[in-house]
């Protein structure tokens, strides 16, 4: 009714009113289609899927003790795999031994599986990593790592899947 009230007050030629309203009227269905939609399952559904561990850490934004998880002393050939949708997050290739006690990555296997928010959490400032296809808290990343990036992906093993390389 105001966008209509605007329209009639600026004497808009009626094509065009018709058209920003179309466009106006298609964002929601832009956003929607752009959101991934392995997010989209209850907590109920999650517990069903995850160890009780997995769920802490993914959907909870927990964090595992240090030197406990399954991969933190992992040295196998192979793709790091989001343990709730699948999707790749760090190769093999990439990982390193930082000496803090989880799996350590400096790159992703591609930065648009990889999203980052500020974490303010515990009374320190952090960069949190997520997975963007489902959301999974996987750990957090720092400017400590080596080259070529700098970066120290610092990763909870429950959340992580690994897939070994093929014929190896």
């Amino acid at each position: 009714m105001l966008i209509r009230r605007i329209f009639s007050a600026l004497s808009v030629p009626s094509v065009a009113k018709r058209a920003f309203l179309l466009s106006f009227a298609s964002i929601p269905l832009i956003y929607i289609l752009a959101m991934p939609n392995n997010n989209q399952k209850s907590d109920d559904q999650w517990r069903e899927k995850l160890t009780p561990d997995q769920f802490y850490v993914t959907r909870q934004k927990g964090t595992e003790p240090a030197f406990t998880g399954e991969y933190w002393d992992h040295h196998e050939a192979g793709m790091y795999r989001c343990v709730c949708c699948g999707a790749e997050l760090f190769p093999s290739e990439t990982k390193f031994d930082s000496g803090c006690g989880w799996p350590s990555f400096y790159a992703a296997a591609n930065d648009e599986n990889v999203d980052t928010q500020t974490d303010t959490s515990h009374g320190m400032i952090r960069d949190e990593i997520t997975c963007s296809q489902c959301g999974a808290h996987l750990g957090h990343v720092f400017p400590d790592g080596p080259r070529p990036t700098g970066l120290r992906y610092c990763v909870n093993s429950a959340s992580l899947k690994f897939e070994p390389k093929p014929g190896k």
